[in-house]
């Protein structure tokens, strides 16, 4: 039932864009495979699916489908779409993004798209990543600005350092 499902979940968000979780929901309940918003978020993780911006809205993609695109084009896109402020504590790095955002660019620096990050906990709007044993966090932090031209809201930042 559980790879049923999950196979479902593959078709729907390769066939059309999925917005949400609750959205999913719908879509599986009406095509014979009722979940609840729990099962379908815990489907998503297992499955790797992120968000993305397609066509001005912010939908689930796949690993496979986001790997087409090299991962620094991908990092690149969600960053100075999703990024509004960044500053380096300790030996951590502190990512504010707009609400709902956090999670998906958490999960790109986990699948390993930056170097010198060890993990990140993400909560709604704020990423906490975690730098390597040895690595220094400010070069982490260049990396992460490298991506970007210019990251809204923390350019006088970039400045003063």
């Amino acid at each position: 039932m559980k790879a049923r499902r999950q196979r479902r979940i593959v078709q729907l968000i390769r066939e059309a864009p999925v917005t949400s979780q609750n959205h999913l929901v719908k879509l599986l309940r009406a095509s014979g495979h009722p979940a609840t918003q729990a099962t379908v978020s815990r489907d998503l993780e297992e499955l790797g699916a992120v968000k993305v911006r397609r066509n001005g809205k912010v939908v689930y993609a796949l690993p496979s489908d986001v790997a087409s695109a090299p991962v620094g084009d991908v990092l690149k896109r969600m960053l100075s779409e999703s990024v509004v402020g960044l500053e380096q504590s300790g030996n951590m790095l502190v990512i504010k993004t707009p609400p709902g955002h956090a999670g998906m660019v958490a999960g790109v620096l986990d699948r390993g798209a930056l170097e010198g990050v060890a993990g990140t906990v993400a909560g709604d709007d704020t990423i906490l990543v975690v730098c390597k044993q040895g690595v220094l966090p400010r070069r982490v932090e260049r990396r992460l600005r490298a991506l970007v031209e210019a990251l809204p809201g923390v350019e006088a930042e970039a400045k003063s350092r």
